[in-house]
């Protein structure tokens, strides 16, 4: 696998940004044009994705493949690359929990090799650099740190069990997202009884404090129909270790509020706090 052709599934924002960054080392990086926005033919159009027609011919041709989907789709599209045996590397990228990381192992082998991934950051954009964690079989993993060598992607293996990874996403995902989720609601309270300034001003004199962040309410909100998914995976997560879920329930809860601005990126601070108050 010197230069081996990557598929990606699909390109979102983050998943066309990491499949650039694997082309510096691939023969090519391909993505399946079929029932795909506009806003996806335009992304992997930016990055120089090549397009294929359909998902059967972008599994003929791929040597590795990796999927970088919302969260929900995850288990579905790995049946639907089950059912057409591809007999590769398969990269199970998705912030999903690391009992469906082994469910969809499970169906993937033994045709295919598979390699739990967990990318925790921001897409390899504008000096960016996002870091793939990787576990699972030690040749698997080797071929996709190479893969990522030397570009805007950094590469950590966490041993060979799959849902490590997923279980390292989830966990940051999990303070993370919350914590976000958590400021709309500190800034709604104090914006409710005329101290909304006052309660940045306090958080501003404390280093490293997302409530000294509000702005970021408002991208919050907008990514809320993928980040309500990630922490319900979070909550399964957490009950099946026996560990109390409701918080992050009730975090998923409340970004549900938000599922009707979808990457709407003109969204205002006032406006998510306005929608978030209401029922």
């Amino acid at each position: 696998m010197d230069q081996p052709t990557v598929g990606i599934l699909h390109p979102g924002s983050m998943g066309a940004a990491i499949a650039a960054c694997a082309a510096t080392n691939a023969a090519a990086v391909l993505w399946c044009e079929t029932g795909r926005s506009t806003a996806s033919v335009e992304r992997a159009t930016q990055f120089g994705l090549t397009p294929v027609a359909t998902l059967s011919e972008l599994l003929d041709r791929s040597d590795i493949v990796i999927s970088l989907c919302p969260p929900a789709a995850a288990e579905n599209l790995a049946r639907d690359v089950a059912r057409r045996r591809f007999g590769g590397v398969y990269v199970e990228a998705n912030a999903i929990s690391p009992t469906r990381a082994q469910r969809i192992a499970a169906l993937l082998e033994p045709d295919a090799t598979v390699v739990d991934g967990g990318v925790v950051g921001s897409p390899p954009v504008g000096g960016k650099t996002p870091t793939l964690y990787l576990s699972g079989p030690a040749d698997a993993t080797e071929h996709i740190e190479a893969l990522f060598a030397g570009t805007g992607v950094r590469t950590a293996v966490l041993g060979t069990e799959i849902g490590k990874a997923s279980a390292l996403k989830l966990s940051y995902a999990s303070f993370q997202k919350t914590s976000r989720v958590l400021v709309a609601l500190a800034v709604g309270m104090a914006r409710e009884h005329g101290v909304d300034q006052e309660l940045i001003k306090v958080a501003s004199r404390r280093t490293d404090s997302y409530l000294s962040e509000p702005q970021y309410v408002a991208k919050a909100a907008a990514r809320a129909w993928r980040w309500g998914r990630e922490l319900e995976e979070a909550a399964d997560t957490l009950a099946a270790a026996g560990l109390p879920p409701e918080m992050l329930r009730a975090a998923a809860s409340t970004l549900a509020r938000w599922n009707d601005v979808k990457d709407d990126g003109e969204l205002t601070l006032t406006d998510a706090l306005d929608r978030l108050a209401q029922p």
